[in-house]
Parts: structure tokens; sequence; C-alpha cells
């Protein structure tokens, strides 16, 4: 241990420069493998979280990273700690999320003797991180941290894992806090801006496609001047409908499960696609179905190595989405935008349509469910109590496309929810929210199966004075997969029925708000009391287990 004075400790020293780098929370399950780092979080103006599981912990750190667009940060010891925490950093690298994994691990001279939670640190995460690191020199703790930080952040985003013997932590450190690394944000040339200009002068299909990690409130709403003033139609990627408000005339809904067809056919017919943030991926495209082969594509990001994408590229633009959102706002088309239909490009008429098709598609139908809750109306009642700028987060399965269908987004960010499919994540994604934005309202739609994988967090909320409004979606089953089996295998359900709690009591036994509803008509009283509560609340909603999906 260092004796107390100018000189830091390594943990000390890694704790200093998360504060240079602008970390305003760590979420962490303890352990002894840590202890130094732990200790100088003490006296740190870095919030130290206490959750109740790694991935729980995981999860609230990539939530941080999207809701805040700082650098989520988690802390976890080794072995069935890091173990825990995988599913986090699984989801972040698929889903282009910056975040840092703090490891514990052994001390250096137990290495390679089977020594207890020993594990290989590389193998674990080496195919699912951007880098894993290990801190064997002191002296470098800083540097690492730094280093780490600025790589998360970097071209296409994504979880960076450093691992910390606990002998090196303690072992002292001659380096301060460094200033954090400057990133690149590319450019946008003069050349490429009018390329594309003549390509949407004699486009009859362009569509723009938003996506990934990187854009910030200020570039959305560039990006939101330059959609409306050229009259384009803009469609997202799967859970990031929270990049264009969704009253903007231009936009046309998002890809992915559950989707309008109508947005599905406008990237299916486009003859000119600008891609925005991310690229084509799987998900959005139906299986790289969608698209026709002779179109134009324009990438716009910082990945050089376009890893996400899959399909053409006939002009890439290696600038963040801000960047190109700025200098795209600039543009300005041939006809005057005086607003005259005459004056207006030929796919105007297009966009208005799909526009007022999405905004049809997202209203419920009166066609109620034979018995249970009706989620429509469920959701109905909600959006008609959300504030504007409320942030909705939701986990995976059937659950997730009531919510994702008929609640609107008007501010970014405002949506958090895997793309890679992690069940578990909703809860922990509330508390993390609701920590950063204590002025906001938090929502967050769970199936039955997704929120017991983490409900334990409800005591992580009350710790610390988080007040998300969590509703259950009780169908006591796992819904998404039975659709499967159902097509699959007709008239043979095997392994996806659950047997749930009353899941009002259990909340009631954490110290939460707790109501369950088992008819439409108690929905309404039921909100509010719940968005009323000052601290977390838990809504019951008891469904008919046939009903998977919106009719």
């Amino acid at each position: 241990m260092v004796t107390p004075g100018s000189t830091l400790s390594a943990g000390h020293a890694i704790v200093a420069q998360l504060e240079a780098e602008g970390v305003r929370r760590v979420y962490c399950v303890p352990g002894e493998s840590y202890l130094d780092v732990l200790d100088g979080l003490h006296d740190s103006s870095v919030a130290t979280i206490v959750c109740r599981q790694e991935g729980g912990a995981a999860f609230m750190a990539l939530a941080e990273s999207r809701i805040t667009r700082g650098l989520g940060v988690a802390a976890v010891t080794r072995g069935p700690g890091a173990a825990n925490a995988a599913i986090g950093i699984h989801t972040g690298y698929q889903d282009a999320t910056p975040m840092l994994l703090l490891v514990g691990l052994i001390p250096v001279a137990g290495r390679h003797r089977e020594s207890f939670q020993e594990f290989d640190l590389r193998g674990w995460f080496g195919t699912t991180a951007k880098a894993v690191w290990t801190l064997d020199e002191p002296g470098r703790a800083a540097e690492l941290v730094r280093d780490a930080a600025h790589l998360a952040r970097s071209g296409r985003p994504g979880p960076v894992v450093l691992g910390l013997p606990e002998d090196v932590l303690v072992k002292a450190c001659d380096n301060g806090p460094l200033p954090p690394r400057e990133r690149a944000t590319g450019a946008v040339g003069t050349s490429q801006l009018d390329q594309l200009t003549q390509w949407l002068e004699h486009s009859r299909r362009p569509v723009v496609l938003l996506g990934g990690e990187t854009l910030t409130p200020s570039g959305a709403a560039d990006l939101r001047a330059w959609a409306e003033a050229w009259h384009l139609p803009v469609v997202t990627d799967f859970r990031t409908q929270d990049q264009l408000d969704h009253d903007s005339p231009s936009w046309c809904g998002w890809l992915g499960y559950g989707r309008c067809e109508v947005s599905a056919r406008l990237l299916d017919a486009a003859d000119l696609l600008l891609v925005v943030g991310d690229g084509v991926r799987d998900v959005l495209s139906d299986g790289y179905r969608l698209g026709a082969a002779d179109r134009r594509t324009v990438l716009i990001g910082l990945d050089p190595g376009a890893q996400a994408h899959r399909g053409g590229v006939d002009l890439h633009v290696l600038a963040g989405p801000d960047r190109w959102a700025a200098a795209a706002r600039e543009l300005r088309p041939s006809w005057d935008g005086a607003g005259e239909v005459e004056n207006q490009p030929c796919w105007a008429a297009d966009k208005a349509r799909a526009h007022a098709a999405v905004a049809g598609w997202a209203t419920p139908s009166a066609d109620a469910p034979p018995w249970g809750v009706d989620l429509a109306q469920t959701m109905w009642h909600l959006r008609e109590r959300l504030e504007r700028d409320a942030i909705l987060t939701y986990g995976a399965g059937n659950h997730a496309i009531w919510a994702q269908r008929f609640l609107p987004s008007h501010a970014y960010p405002s949506v958090l929810g895997p793309r890679n499919g992690a069940m578990g994540f909703g809860v922990p994604a509330a508390v993390a929210a609701s920590l950063a934005y204590p002025g906001r309202q938090v929502v967050s739609v769970a199936g039955d199966g997704c929120f017991l994988m983490n409900s334990q967090e409800l005591a992580t909320a009350l710790a610390y004075g988080a007040s998300p409004t969590i509703l259950v979606v009780d169908n006591s089953e796992y819904g998404t997969i039975r659709a499967h089996q159902e097509r699959d295998y007709p008239d043979r359900v095997s392994g996806t029925q659950l047997v749930n709690p009353d899941f009002a009591a259990y909340a009631r036994a954490f110290g939460a708000f707790g109501a369950r509803v088992t008819q439409t008509s108690q929905v309404p009283d039921a909100l509010d009391a719940a968005l009323a509560q000052q601290g977390p609340a838990v809504v019951h909603l008891v469904v008919d287990p046939d009903v998977l999906r919106p009719r």
C-alpha cells in the first residue's frame, strides 16, 4: 500500500483518470480483487453505484453511455464476476456502444497456477471487445484508462476491457491524471457534398437511414433540418427510433422486428440510400433481403472498415454524424423550398404518404383480446401520460414491440433497448437513466421473463433514489420463442412456459410501489399512481398469452 502523500497508488490513479474523462458514475459489484480502486472512489467526485449482479451493472453502464452520450463504466471482480458481466460486453460490441469494464484480477504471482477465480481475460472477451488490456505496470495506470476511454469512443464505438491485478493496484503510480485524448470527427469534402447533391437531384426514391451511437442532440437537430428541407423520408435502425422526432414530416418509421411494412418498402425500393451512423445489417434489412442491387449507397461514419455494413458502397464519407449533419444542413435544393407542390421533389408525395401510414399504424385498434389487459390500449393510456422528453427502456422479447409501435419519441436520446436481443436490459437501463436524469420520466416496459433476469436492481433503484416506472407484461411464457415454436413446430409448445409470482407484491417487498392489473379498465388509475411515485414503481399487467404481438 502506498503511503498517503503526493504519490498515488495505481488504483487511485485509475479513479483520478476517470474523473478527468468526465465519468460521473461507476456501476459495480465489489470484489477483493480491486479494493484499491474502491478506496480511490471513496473520496472521488465519481459516484459509486453498488449493484446486485454484475450483468445489471454492465447494462447500467451501457445505458449511461447511451442516454448521456458519455462513457459508461462498470467494475467487477475476477472469474464469476467477469462472467456475469459478459452479457454487457456482447451487447455493447454488437450495438456499438462505448463502455469501459474494469475487472479485478488475481495477483501476478498467482498466474497460470489455477489460482482462486483465475481465468483468461483475453480468452473470454477477445472476440467481443474492441480491446482487452491488463495493467502490469503501475506507472501506466492513468495512461491505460485514458487510452481505453479514447478507443471505446472512437471510430465505431464499443467496449474496452481493462484487467487490474490486485497487487499492481497498490503500487505507486508517479503519473497523475492525463488530459483526455482528442477524438477524430472526420471531415466532409466539398466534392463529396457536390456528388451527393447531384445524386439527390437525379434520384426518384431516396431514403435516409439513421443508426449508430455517435449522434448528439445538436446533430439530430441538424439532421432533421436537412431532411425536412429536402423532403427526405427518414427511417431508423432497430431501436434507434429516437434519432428523429416522430412529429417530423420526414419521420417514416423504424426497421427491424415488428416494423411497419411501409417502412420496409421504402428501404426496399430506394434508388439512393444515405446511411448515417452505422450500416445496413441483417435485422433492419430482413436478413439482407431488402434493397435493390443497383441502388446507390452513401455511407457516412467514422469506421473506415464499415464493420457493420453489408452491401455496396458508392460513396463513403469518413465523418461523424454530427460533422456530416452540420455540413448537410447548409445544402440547398434546387427548388425554392417555399412549399409549393410544383417546387417539391418527385419523392415528396411518397414521403408524405409513408409518414401518414406510419402514424396510423401507431394508433391502436379497438379489437380487444378475449380476456386480460389490452396492451394496445394500455400503451395508448401511457402515451397520454408521457412527457415529451420521457425516457423509454425495454429488453428483448415481444413485449417490446408494443412500446416500440405505440409510444412515440420526441426527444433525443430517449430510447434504450438492446439491438443484440439481450434479455434483462430494461430494468437496469431504467435505473441508470433515472440516476442520470432524475428530473425526467423514465418508463420501462418489461416481459415477465425479461423482468426477472435483473429485477434485483430494484434494490439499487431504492438505494440511490431512482424513480423508474416499470410495466411488467405477464403472459406466463417466453412469448417470442413460443411464437417461433408455433411457426416451426405447430401444436408442440415446449420449454417456454413460466410460473410467475405476483410482481406487484414482489415490488412491495423491496419497498417499491406495486399494483396488479387484470382488466384494461384498471390501467389508467394504476398508471397515474405509479407515475406519481417518488421512487420505483411496478405495474403488473396480466395479459392473454395468445396475444403475442399487436394485431
